[in-house]
């Protein structure tokens, strides 16, 4: 019973020292406030003396009211710098967007340049490719419905179509459709082209030597034979060129048929074409072709000689179309005619 008593006793005193504390506290920090408040309701006089004998201006403050003046004083220095700082950063990023606005603006100038030069451009290959359709027979069903040659001074304003685009964005759209539907007649022109480039191959249509080496030193038709003084038909071209062993060339696609030695020709050779055509090449040196050999339009079948009845280094050329002999020139002259054409 003694040890309960001594407990309740120690716990009575550690009660009372703490709130004996707590009270020392709050006396303290009241005393502390009360202080404050004293000081900041201090009354302090200030004379305003004038230099003449006017009456002297008396003006009473406490502290708190200089420390309320001292801190609008502060807020308003505050708020001016930050204001002052805050404008000076947004003029630079208006400076800063305007430099951007104005290289964007010469950008924007540029590309419109550009694309008045791309409308011009487009308009002349719409010409030309009309142009170039008629000759083929080629309907162009895809013209530029609207006028996109462009002019500098339709690009001075920025004006918007009804839909909210520029106008040169409405034309390059405009030219973008025409490119891309003018893909189909352009294969077609490809397709002729290849077709006409096959047909080429196929008839005698290039020169006989290759190099285009030589020159006509007789034409066909009527002409005096080189030995006997009279007039006979020559059936063919004679190429001179002034020496031996230029290789000759085939003049179209085809077969040898025909490779041997002739009394008058020399060593001569004949191939068979496609559509009827035959060609022969005499007076050669000797053959590179063999006879049932399938030759190509360029490929060397021989080398220029003087066998047979012949008064120097040549090349004897002919053309027949089944029975009948036409004059090689006609043919040998196609593509540079087709070229004259084209330009």
């Amino acid at each position: 019973m003694a040890s309960v008593h001594e407990y309740k006793r120690l716990e009575n005193k550690l009660v009372q020292k703490v709130k004996n504390a707590v009270i020392i506290a709050a006396g303290f920090v009241a005393g502390f406030f009360k202080a404050i408040g004293r000081f900041l309701t201090r009354r302090y006089t200030l004379v305003f003396v004038p230099h003449s004998e006017k009456k002297v201006y008396n003006l009473h403050v406490t502290v708190l009211s200089i420390c309320c003046f001292l801190l609008v004083v502060f807020s308003i220095l505050g708020a001016f710098f930050w204001y002052g700082a805050s404008y000076s950063n947004t003029m630079y990023t208006m400076a800063s967007k305007d430099e951007r606005f104005r290289g964007t603006q010469a950008s924007l100038d540029q590309l419109r340049d550009e694309a008045t030069l791309l409308l011009r451009e487009a308009r002349n290959f719409e010409n030309a490719l009309t142009s170039v359709l008629s000759a083929l027979g080629i309907n162009n069903r895809n013209p530029m419905s609207q006028n996109t040659s462009g002019d500098l001074s339709t690009f001075l304003g920025i004006n918007e179509t009804s839909d909210g685009l520029l106008p040169e964005v409405t034309d390059i759209r405009r030219l973008t459709a025409y490119l891309s539907q003018s893909v189909p007649p352009i294969l077609e022109i490809g397709s002729l082209l290849d077709s006409q480039s096959a047909l080429l191959t196929e008839i005698p249509s290039i020169w006989p030597i290759r190099n285009g080496v030589g020159f006509i030193s007789m034409f066909f038709g009527q002409n005096i034979h080189p030995l006997l003084g009279q007039y006979y038909i020559h059936r063919g071209i004679d190429i001179a060129t002034g020496r031996y062993g230029d290789p000759v060339v085939a003049t179209a696609d085809g077969q040898v048929v025909t490779a041997e030695y002739d009394t008058g020709y020399g060593f001569f050779i004949i191939i068979r074409h496609k559509h009827g055509y035959y060609t022969r090449y005499a007076h050669l040196q000797n053959f590179r072709a063999t006879v049932g050999q399938r030759v190509q339009q360029g490929e060397v079948i021989g080398y220029v000689g003087n066998t047979g009845i012949s008064t120097g280094p040549h090349l004897h050329y002919e053309v027949h179309i089944g029975s009948d002999v036409v004059d090689p020139y006609r043919y040998i002259t196609i593509r540079s005619s087709l070229s004259r054409q084209g330009r």
